[in-house]
């Protein structure tokens, strides 16, 4: 039954992407942007075992923190949105929840090394079912009894498919501010996003529930749900009137075969809606970490040199490695941090009150 999912889920944000893409393409998008607006910052991250990801905001972290003068800045602090599914999702709460001083759980650093400690807990593993007890136990451990509403004054979206609705759920902190029956315990919405097997889930307050599925199945690479996300929700990016105007971090990370096609297929759609502004607005990190030595296989990956989709042409190599993208982004984001301190109007307004967008892509 599991093999029909991601299909339906491949459709489902086919049509979101593609629509985006219509927009761009059939009725332009240069009219409505403004670089006063500034850019709404996404950070996105695939599911997989998220080493990659880790690794590579380990070395991020280091960038904004010697360009920004402050050795205390987290990965948080430089973005507006963060997306992650499976073990990403796992990174994504680590990075985004909020801790007893008020600051993110854990660093970048922090994050890479229980990744890698637990790494076996959080890979895919083929042809038997997830250790869900474990991943449960250690879930708990670390995040307590904390919810959505305890995550960063940030936008937070975490997949999985609901088996009970037959849609893909995202679970996000805005509708846990706006609905009790959406505010899921992070320990619970963490092992949902992972799991292999369905999982039952309910709301903190006992009204919502569901049969989830991990969000590897079918959307194992969320950037397109988090685009969409902001597009269309103008409560909270007021400012955001084009693909444009976003500046899109996307680590990838696919443990098999079937996922990557998946998260390649939503990299050359996005590719192609940011058209030239690609090189500077979206940036894209893809590989596969295999073995044993997983740091650093990591680490060779970021020397190589940088992939991009390209429209009708497929993968290009581009001159820049990974690790100069990353440099380069750390100015871009360093910029855009600078800007908004003389912005006259607010370019994200994550506090303010707003109608759910629905955490069914199927309803939006």
């Amino acid at each position: 039954m599991a093999a029909v999912y991601p299909n339906m889920l491949q459709d489902k944000l086919t049509n979101e992407i593609f629509s985006i893409l219509e927009n761009k393409f059939l009725f332009g998008t240069n009219t409505f942007t403004n670089n006063d607006n500034g850019k709404v910052r996404i950070l996105s991250m695939d599911a997989g075992d998220a080493i990659l990801a880790a690794n590579a905001l380990v070395h991020l972290q280091s960038i904004l923190r010697a360009k920004s003068g402050n050795p205390s800045a987290h990965i948080a602090d430089f973005f507006d949105v963060v997306a992650g599914s499976g073990a990403g999702g796992v990174l994504a709460a680590l990075l985004f929840t909020r801790g007893k001083d008020g600051a993110p759980l854990m660093t970048a650093d922090q994050s890479l090394t229980f990744l890698l400690d637990h790494h076996r807990t959080f890979t895919p593993r083929r042809r038997q079912l997830f250790g869900r007890r474990s991943a449960s136990k250690l879930l708990k451990k670390v995040f307590g009894d904390l919810t959505l509403k305890d995550t960063l004054r940030k936008g937070v979206l975490i997949p999985c498919y609901d088996l009970k609705s037959g849609a893909p759920f995202l679970f996000s902190r805005a509708d846990a501010l706006e609905m009790d029956g959406c505010d899921f315990r992070i320990a619970g919405l963490c092992e949902a996003t992972l799991a292999d097997a369905a999982v039952e889930l309910k709301s903190v307050d006992g009204r919502s529930r569901i049969a989830a599925v991990g969000g590897r199945v079918g959307m194992s690479n969320p950037t397109a749900a988090a685009i969409t996300h902001v597009l269309n929700n103008k409560h909270e990016f007021p400012l955001c009137a084009s693909i444009q105007d976003l500046l899109v971090v996307s680590l990838g990370g696919a443990a098999d075969v079937a996922a990557q096609g998946f998260s390649e297929m939503v990299d050359q759609a996005v590719s192609m809606a940011f058209g030239e502004e690609r090189r500077s607005n979206y940036v894209r990190i893809q590989g596969v970490v295999n073995g044993e030595k997983k740091r650093a296989v990591a680490e060779r990956i970021l020397g190589e040199k940088n992939v991009e989709s390209v429209l009708f042409k497929g993968k290009k190599m581009v001159e820049a490695t990974n690790m100069e993208r990353m440099e380069m982004l750390g100015g871009e984001l360093i910029k855009e941090q600078e800007r908004r301190k003389n912005a006259i109007l607010p370019t994200v307004l994550l506090s303010s009150p707003r109608s759910s967008s629905a955490s069914t892509l199927s309803s939006n």
